[in-house]
């Protein structure tokens, strides 16, 4: 039943993984890796999930942590085990061109300022934001700022 509700949820909410996925993997295979790490990382942390929280707000979280951790790593991708997670495959996401264009400027950002400003493009208040990055509330605020300027001064250049 834990993995039914799980899937269901996922399903929900899997623009969050693809959101994050798109930013943080540029080729196609390795989008396929990190889409299946932030699969299995957030199935083997699914039974510590309290509902303290809104499970958007956690599958932010741990997606952004899988993908800052998968950045860092070397190409040691982890290979799913048969029946570890359950079956849950990446599916390209064919985004429009006004997307695509967003999505290029904001891969210029730093790592951190692509996750706050994914967060707020995605309707979270500042309050939110600073929880799943882990934040001070003045320090999102700030940030947030600078990265919008970052971006107009970015899409401006385009």
């Amino acid at each position: 039943m834990t993995e039914k509700i799980y899937l269901q949820k996922v399903e929900e909410h899997k623009g969050i993984i693809l959101k994050v996925v798109n930013l943080y993997a540029d080729d196609l295979e390795d989008r396929k890796d990190l889409y299946q790490e932030i699969v299995l990382q957030s199935w083997s942390a699914y039974h510590r999930f309290e509902g303290a929280a809104k499970f958007s707000t956690w599958l932010y979280r741990i997606s952004l942590n899988v993908a800052l951790t998968f950045l860092n790593k070397s190409k040691k991708a982890t290979k799913l085990k048969e029946n570890t997670t359950p079956e849950i495959t990446y599916q390209p996401q064919e985004l429009s061109e006004r997307a695509d264009f967003l999505y290029r400027a904001i891969k210029q950002l730093a790592e951190i300022d692509r996750s706050i400003i994914m967060l707020h493009l995605d309707g979270f208040d500042n309050g939110e934001i600073s929880e799943i990055m882990g934040l001070s509330k003045g320090n999102t605020n700030v940030k947030l700022h600078r990265i919008k300027q970052q971006l107009t001064t970015i899409l401006n250049k385009k």
